[in-house]
C-alpha cells in the first residue's frame, strides 16, 4: 500500500477554495445491536477515549463490553431515534446546511469522528472538488482530549496521508463565545416563558475521568466558565443553578458532582422542581434525550421529585446558527 494517497486530477493553477468541516462524535447507522457493535468498537478503541494500554483494554472491550453493551445501547437508541435517523446525525447535518445558507460563498460539510460520514472521506471529496483550505470545527464548546482532541486527530491523520496537503485551520473550543452564550440564554428563557421555571437549573456537562483533568485537560475549567457566563446572562444567583457531570462509566473516579447522584440527592434537599439543560451538547443525542430527558426524569421522580423539565439543546435554533456562522467568519478571515 502506498504511503501517500494519489491526488485527484485538480489543476494547480485554479483559484484556492475554502470549505468548513463541522465535526461531531458519530452514531450507529441504526438502533440495532448489529449496528451499534462496530460503532462502539471504533469509539472505545480510541486511546483518546479510553487511556488504557491496548493489551489490557482490548480483551475487556472485545470479550465483555462488545458482548453486553450493544444490545443495551441499541434499546436506548430506539427510544430517541427520529424518522430521519439518529438525532445527532440529523441535527449535525442540518446545522451544516443552515450555516452554508448564512455563508453562501463557502462550502460547508459535516463529518463524524466515528461512523459515517468520516472525516477522511469528506476531506477526499472536498479535495476532489478543488478545495485547498479547510476550517475544521469540532462541535464541542469545551475542549476535552477525548472529544475535541479525538476529532482533530482524524483530520491530522488524513493529512499525514496526503501528498499535497490542504491548508487547515482549527477551532478547538468556543466555550466563552458570546454568540454561543446568548443562544443558550435565548433557548432557556424561551422555554421558561412557555413552560414555567423550576426551583433550580441544572447545567449538566458530559464527564471525563478525574485523572485526565489532573494531568492538564482544561475541560472542567471551561465547563465552569461556560456555566458562569450563562448564569450571568440569565441573571441567576449562585443558589439558582448547579453544575454537574453525566455519562460516567467504569470504576475510575470522574470529575463531579455526578448528575445521576444529584437526581437522587436534590429531592432530599428539598429541591423537587428541577430544570435541566446540557450546555456541552449543541445537538440533542443519546446522552441528552435518553440519559437526561428520559432516564433522568424517571430517576428524579423515583427519588421524590415532583416536576422535571428537560430543556432541549440548541439544535437548529436561529441564534445558534447565527453564532456558529460568526465563528466561521471570524476564523476564515484572509481565506474568504
Amino acid at each position: 500500500m502506498p504511503r501517500f494517497l494519489p491526488e485527484p486530477p485538480t489543476p494547480h493553477h485554479l483559484q484556492e477554495k475554502t470549505a468548513v468541516l463541522l465535526l461531531n462524535l458519530g452514531t450507529p447507522e441504526a438502533p440495532t445491536a448489529a449496528a451499534v457493535r462496530p460503532y462502539l468498537r471504533d469509539f472505545l478503541s480510541d486511546q483518546r477515549v479510553v487511556e488504557l494500554p491496548k493489551l489490557l483494554w482490548q480483551p475487556i472491550l472485545r470479550g465483555l463490553v462488545l458482548t453486553l453493551r450493544p444490545k443495551k445501547s441499541a434499546h436506548a437508541y430506539e427510544k430517541v431515534w427520529l424518522p430521519e435517523g439518529s438525532p445527532l446525525a440529523v441535527y449535525t447535518e442540518k446545522q451544516a446546511e443552515l450555516v452554508a445558507k448564512q455563508i453562501p460563498n463557502i462550502t460547508v460539510r459535516h463529518a463524524m469522528t466515528y461512523g459515517s460520514p468520516n472525516a477522511a472521506s469528506v476531506l477526499a471529496e472536498l479535495k476532489a472538488q478543488g478545495i485547498t483550505r479547510v476550517l475544521a470545527i469540532p462541535l464541542y464548546p469545551q475542549y476535552a482530549a477525548s472529544s475535541t482532541g479525538a476529532a482533530l486527530d482524524k483530520i491530522f491523520e488524513t493529512l499525514l496521508k496526503q501528498r499535497n496537503q490542504i491548508s487547515i485551520r482549527t477551532v478547538s473550543r468556543f466555550y466563552s463565545d458570546s454568540g454561543y452564550i446568548d443562544a443558550m440564554k435565548q433557548q432557556i428563557e424561551a422555554f421558561w416563558t412557555h413552560h414555567g421555571r423550576g426551583e433550580k437549573l441544572m447545567l449538566s456537562f458530559h464527564g471525563i475521568p478525574q485523572k485526565n483533568s489532573d494531568e492538564g485537560d482544561p475541560y472542567a475549567y471551561e465547563c465552569q466558565k461556560t456555566a458562569e457566563l450563562l448564569a450571568d446572562a440569565l441573571s441567576l444567583e449562585k443558589d439558582d443553578y448547579i453544575v454537574s457531570f453525566q455519562s460516567q462509566f467504569g470504576k475510575a473516579k470522574w470529575i463531579g458532582p455526578s448528575t445521576q447522584d444529584l437526581f437522587d440527592e436534590l429531592p432530599k434537599q428539598g429541591i423537587t422542581k428541577l430544570d435541566v439543560f446540557c450546555p456541552g451538547f449543541v445537538s440533542d443525542c443519546l446522552e441528552t434525550m435518553e440519559e437526561i430527558a428520559i432516564a433522568g426524569r424517571e430517576q428524579f421522580h423515583e427519588a421524590g421529585g415532583k416536576q422535571y423539565q428537560y430543556i432541549p439543546c440548541l439544535n437548529t435554533h436561529p441564534a445558534w446558527i447565527y453564532a456558529l456562522s460568526n465563528i466561521v467568519k471570524q476564523n476564515i478571515q484572509g481565506w474568504d
